[in-house]
């Protein structure tokens, strides 16, 4: 009986002679856990909190934002009428902070900072270095998720009524059981063209271009990046995945540019391939040749990949998706050092041209971009991991309008767009060269919507779980889908869906999808604000025109085409707010260049090619008032007409027409944005 008693004495009393309790707390149940702090995590997390729930969002690194906040500032976009709710108020956020109403390029800190300003607003605190341990099911219901420090210590167990996978791998997902699929589909297995091998021609070596350590000798080996697999025919499914890189920071401000240094292990054989590819055609200059730049405001760039050996690191990434923490560690280290070893071997070889090792030489790592990671992004580009296969698989189909869907609960506009998968020899008139396999580039169609099955799984398989960015695709229909801005939408759908799911007392497969459609549509801010209402020069129910004018897909169009007018007689263009509530609203037109995509707003400063006098009248619902605008200043960019009282009566419009310039007038969007 005493040795009872002084062991029940030990369970309850500390040795400081504290109480101690015996038993651990009950764990509590947040409403919604969102699994990693990229772009569509934050969006996810702000909207469920902005619907009413309580969120925990879980992020395995140190920063968030994912690739929006760790290089790739110049947006691919596709159709910026496809951005919508939070999304497109994160690209307004970057607009203010640069002076503008709208911006889709910008610097790495930028991103991130706001990324964190929506978290700070919206009262959540990110818990970071938090990654997957393990996942708790009761039956097809996720209970609990069980995360670890990065070392792997220090288990924490998360309860919650939802979840939501934010991350690019698609870890919880996996962990819950929920099937999914890696590599590429055989284009028979959805009827599709463009999935698969494909032995194509973009980001391509030239002919010719010998594989071999020694010229013309296949027993000295293969020079490094090269696989030793064959190439099966165009169509046939795989493993592969598509190259992941960095997209780069770099500058040529010299008080805010550190020197490209060797970096740890170099070995310039890994480049030899480089050397062989400029023999055969010496590039002018770096861009559109070793690599793509996009130039960032403040004198930084957005660098991608482009050409037969660039920033991609080919064959590299087979394993990550399904790979440890620890490999996966590893391949992220290999394509850092791959990275850095690139632009040095570029600006010091001696065997690169002089031209191009100078002008490599004008460019070096920022100095406040990425200050705890070495001024190097802290985020590789995981282009596409696993996906699942859920309810409603979306496929080349969907991306060329040849299947629709009615539960649309957000738009993709992109090409469908894979980077290369394989690096192979292959045979060419009986002579063995190097070649790029696996690069896509396949468009002509507007935006489509994304269906809501897509985000969920098969219903036996888990009722309580949303996966936005690694959504039931195909490899092909990824491709299309995969940009930030998408990913942003699709996570703001993800966290109010995670919350009606919630109210409606049902599985995620089951929920209203009708409602949560009015809702994003009639509360895209999730703040009870009017909506904004942004008209389109291609939407023929709210726009009228008079005169020659042409429709061109080309230029920095906000949709999918500008109107330019034609012969020089005159000629006007109305965009009606047909169903906008009364007001007061911001008016605002959109000034795109015509011979260019895509830049900093004002980055072309003077664009001549259009006309210089611009006549406007706004119709309020009851008055017009006139303004005149110069369509050659503020391109890429909205250009401000004023605020104005809308109120009750007949359809307020703007209408654009041509005022005698010789310059052509260009009639593309009109936005009406209500002042709070």
């Amino acid at each position: 009986m005493k040795t009872l008693l002084f062991f029940l004495s030990f369970l309850f009393f500390a040795p400081t002679g504290r109480f101690f309790p015996a038993f651990s707390p009950p764990v509590p149940v947040v409403d919604v856990c969102v699994y990693g702090g990229t772009s569509a995590g934050v969006m996810a997390a702000v909207a469920a909190k902005r619907v009413g729930k309580s969120v925990i969002l879980i992020e395995p690194g140190k920063h968030l934002g994912g690739l929006t906040a760790g290089g790739l500032g110049a947006t691919d976009i596709g159709n910026k009428m496809a951005v919508t709710g939070l999304a497109r108020d994160f690209y307004r956020r970057i607009g203010t902070h640069y002076g503008h109403l709208e911006q889709w390029t910008f610097e790495p800190h930028v991103a991130e900072m706001l990324f964190k300003t929506y978290l700070r607003e919206a009262g959540i605190t990110a818990q970071l270095n938090s990654r997957l341990r393990s996942v708790q099911k009761r039956g097809s219901q996720i209970s609990a998720i069980v995360v670890e420090q990065a070392n792997g210590t220090t288990p924490q167990t998360i309860r919650a009524k939802q979840f939501i996978d934010c991350s690019y791998e698609g870890d919880l997902m996996a962990m819950a059981g929920v099937t999914f699929a890696v590599g590429r589909e055989a284009n028979s297995q959805y009827a599709e063209a463009w999935n698969g091998v494909q032995l194509l021609d973009k980001h391509q070596f030239p002919d010719g271009v010998d594989p071999y350590r020694i010229p013309s000798k296949p027993e000295s080996g293969l020079l490094y990046g090269i696989e030793k697999a064959k190439l099966n025919p165009n169509g046939t499914g795989d493993q592969t995945i598509q190259a992941y890189n960095y997209r780069m920071c770099l500058t040529d401000q010299p008080a805010n540019r550190l020197p490209i240094m060797r970096p740890d292990g170099y070995d310039s054989t890994k480049y030899e391939l480089l050397l062989r590819q400029i023999q055969k055609k010496v590039p002018n200059e770096l861009t559109w040749n070793l690599m793509h730049f996009v130039m960032m405001p403040n004198h930084k760039t957005d660098i991608n990949n482009c050409g037969g050996l660039s920033t991609d690191m080919i064959g590299a990434n087979h394993d990550y998706p399904n790979a440890s923490y620890a490999r996966r560690a590893e391949i992220i280290r290999d394509h850092e050092l791959y990275t850095k070893g690139f632009f040095y071997f570029i600006g010091h070889d001696p065997r690169m041209p002089k031209h191009l090792r100078d002008e490599m030489l004008r460019w070096g790592y920022p100095k406040d971009e990425y200050v705890d990671t070495d001024h190097f992004s802290h985020q590789l580009y995981i282009r596409e991991a696993r996906r699942m296969v859920g309810e409603y698989v979306m496929t080349q189909a969907n991306c060329e309008g040849k299947a629709t869907v009615t539960d649309g609960i957000g738009m993709a506009a992109y090409t469908m767009d894979s980077h290369n998968c394989q690096r192979l020899v292959v045979e060419k008139d009986g002579v063995a060269m190097v070649r790029n396999e696996g690069d896509v580039q396949v468009g002509g169609f507007g935006p489509y919507p994304i269906s809501y099955r897509a985000l969920v799984s098969k219903t036996a398989e888990c009722t309580n779980l949303i996966v936005p960015v690694c959504l039931s695709a195909s490899h092909i229909a990824y491709g299309s889908i995969r940009m930030e801005p998408v990913f942003m939408v699709l996570g703001q759908t993800a966290g109010v869906a995670a919350a009606q799911a919630i109210n409606e007392d049902k599985a995620v497969q089951g929920i209203d999808v009708g409602r949560l459609q009015r809702t994003l549509r009639e509360n895209p801010l999730l703040d009870g604000s009017h909506p904004e209402l942004l008209v389109d020069n291609d939407d023929s129910l709210r726009v009228t025109r008079q005169g020659n004018w042409q429709r061109l897909t080309k230029g920095s169009k906000y949709g999918t085409s500008v109107l330019v007018s034609g012969d020089g007689q005159p000629a006007s263009v109305r965009f009606a707010a047909a169903g906008i509530k009364p007001g007061r609203y911001r008016i605002y037109m959109y000034n795109p260049t015509r011979a260019g995509g895509g830049g900093n707003p004002d980055q072309v400063d003077l664009q001549s090619d259009k006309a210089e006098r611009v006549q406007i009248r706004v119709f309020d619902g009851k008055v017009d008032k006139s303004l005149t605008i110069n369509q050659q200043r503020q391109n890429n960019d909205w250009i401000n007409l004023g605020e104005h009282v809308v109120m009750a009566g007949k359809a307020p419009y703007v209408e654009l027409a041509t005022a005698g310039s010789p310059q052509p007038t260009v009639a593309d969007a009109v936005l009406f944005l209500p002042v709070k």
